[in-house]
């Protein structure tokens, strides 16, 4: 299992960026364990209704803060007070900002030492993002804007839930550029296809008959990943929006969603449009599979063996590599990488006449 290191991505070994952290539906007021960047994490939500990510071990004995099922401060219903979260060892009561703000037997000065760390969080789409930056920064981009969500002739994505990849974020963001393997592993043979890049945002624009998703018509999409681990696609300018996210668990392994935003042809989706919506993203997970089964036994891609026919993957990499350095030095990396990027011996525009 390549890492990082190996792909000589920078020196910080998660990237900078927004990422997936659970589908917001399971983030309830039972403080529940999940692991990413490495780390061991306690999600839960607190009784005003907002969503919280912290670091899991309590500074005063290093007790877990949500791996517990007998304590009474779990059987009393005190785990989660108010938007704060006890630990079921000692119930010292830690606000939403991290500070222990109660030790039950002590009343003098809590000791400044006595915080966790309190991840910066916000739920969008019927999704948790967290933000990750090594040096603990606040976010300098945003998550790509969704207008279609709150469009009430979309039926809203369930998310499926796709697991742990034991790959490198990086086999899957060089999707992005990959324009020769969309014919033999998706039987979409691409007429047109390029690549933008701008800043945080990296873009393939491809047209294609594809037997599977649109068998006999023309599959257009405009797809682009905002930072390191958000994927959105439009099909044929937003017939149907395809959302992906991969988030690292361990350095070489990810955990990714995939959820489908269908256009009803009604002024309001009907029941009967979300179960049609569910065939339609029933049909795009078949296709993201056909990728998971390629990375999920391959090895380790750290240097292709390119052909001129290949895509971008020079740039895309370039790219790529901002977010795991300092926040300083990501200009450098954008501007070696931004603009237009076409494959040599494929147009870069729809060359078909209406």
């Amino acid at each position: 299992m390549a890492q990082t290191q190996d792909y000589d991505l920078g020196p910080n070994t998660f990237p900078r960026g927004w990422f997936m952290v659970a589908d917001a539906a399971s983030v309830t007021s039972m403080p529940r364990a999940e692991r990413f960047f490495g780390q061991d994490l306690v999600l839960y939500r607190g009784q005003s209704g907002t969503a919280y990510m912290v670091d899991a071990y309590c500074p005063h004995m290093g007790t877990h803060l949500a791996k517990n099922t007998t304590s009474y401060v779990i059987q009393d219903k005190i785990h989660v007070e108010g938007d704060s979260i006890r630990c079921p060892y000692h119930a010292w009561r830690f606000g939403p900002d991290g500070r222990c703000d109660q030790i039950p037997y002590f009343n003098g000065p809590i000791p400044a030492a006595a915080r966790i760390k309190s991840w910066t969080v916000v739920e969008r789409y019927g999704a948790i993002f967290a933000w990750h930056d090594a040096e603990g920064g606040e976010p300098d981009f945003d998550l790509p804007t969704l207008p279609e969500w709150d469009d009430p002739s979309y039926v809203r994505w369930i998310f499926d839930e796709l697991g742990v990849l034991p790959c490198h974020q990086k086999e899957i963001v060089d999707n992005i550029a990959d324009v020769a393997h969309l014919g033999p592993t998706h039987g979409g043979p691409c007429e047109y296809f390029h690549n933008e890049i701008d800043g945080v945002v990296a873009r393939q624009k491809q047209g294609a008959p594809h037997r599977s998703l649109a068998p006999g018509q023309m599959l257009e999409t405009d797809t682009w990943y905002t930072g390191p681990g958000v994927l959105v696609s439009y099909f044929n300018d937003g017939d149907s929006v395809m959302f992906i996210t991969h988030t690292p668990v361990e350095d070489g392994s990810v955990r990714a969603w995939h959820g489908l935003l269908w256009r009803s042809p009604n002024a309001v989706a009907t029941p009967q449009d979300a179960e049609t919506a569910r065939l339609y993203q029933a049909g795009s997970l078949a296709a993201l599979a056909q990728d998971f089964e390629i990375w999920a036994n391959k090895r380790a891609c750290v240097s292709p063996l390119v052909v001129p026919g290949d895509g971008a993957f020079g740039k895309v990499r370039i790219w790529y590599q901002q977010f795991f350095h300092p926040r300083a030095l990501a200009g450098e990396f954008q501007a070696k990488a931004n603009g237009f990027h076409a494959v040599r011996g494929m147009p870069p525009h729809n060359q078909r006449v209406a």
